[in-house]
């Protein structure tokens, strides 16, 4: 970031403090994203985020804006401004860090749109990054559908990261399968989802 840009973004932030959103706005389509991303934040601040604005991030040409843009939606759970905002598209970005992020906004929802758990299955069961799996997996157990449990389930098996996660995502379902599951977690060799395992289990009576 030069400096020009990085005076840019100061003015942004300091306005996203001292309610100058007209301030803000005026930085939107900064060419710079370090102030593009300052300025979706800073709107988020402000309370002035409109869901046009976060439409526009997330079709940024930079994944870090769309990141930010995401982490926001979270924090609003996809209500108010981000009521109208769908992420799914976020779920198959070329960036895999966009897709992590998009895939952990999806469980902060309060409400999961059509086609998200569709989508998640996908990435927990397909996707060759581990932390798109990792986080769609998470995404899962808190969403906590019951078509998810067989990808899930999957999941415990797959390299440590992945596993702890699925492991913990176990947490809103229950049935043989689920007891199997983490019986065997109890063993794993990473003591991390021993202890997810541990934290689980529940002797059946």
């Amino acid at each position: 970031m030069d400096s020009d840009a990085a005076h840019r973004r100061r003015i942004v932030l300091i306005a996203g403090h001292t309610g100058d959103g007209a301030t803000v706005r005026a930085h939107q389509e900064d060419p710079d994203p370090t102030v593009r991303q300052a300025a979706i934040s800073s709107l988020h601040r402000l309370g002035e985020l409109r869901c046009k604005d976060l439409t526009c991030a997330l079709s940024d040409p930079v994944p870090a804006v769309r990141r930010r843009a995401l982490e926001i939606i979270a924090a609003l759970h996809g209500e108010g401004p981000a009521e109208l905002v769908s992420v799914l598209g976020l779920l198959s970005d070329p960036d895999d860090t966009v897709v992590e992020t998009a895939a952990w906004a999806c469980g902060e929802l309060t409400a999961t749109p059509p086609g998200t758990v569709d989508e998640l299955i996908a990435l927990t069961t397909g996707a060759d990054d581990a932390l798109v799996r990792e986080s769609a997996v998470a995404a899962l157990g808190a969403i906590g559908d019951p078509i998810a449990l067989p990808a899930i389930l999957a999941a415990t098996e797959d390299k440590a990261t992945v596993r702890r996660r699925a492991v913990l995502a176990l947490a809103p379902f229950e049935g043989p399968e689920v007891n199997e599951a983490l019986r065997r977690c109890l063993a794993d060799r990473d003591w991390q989802v021993r202890q997810a395992a541990e934290d689980l289990w529940d002797p059946p009576h």
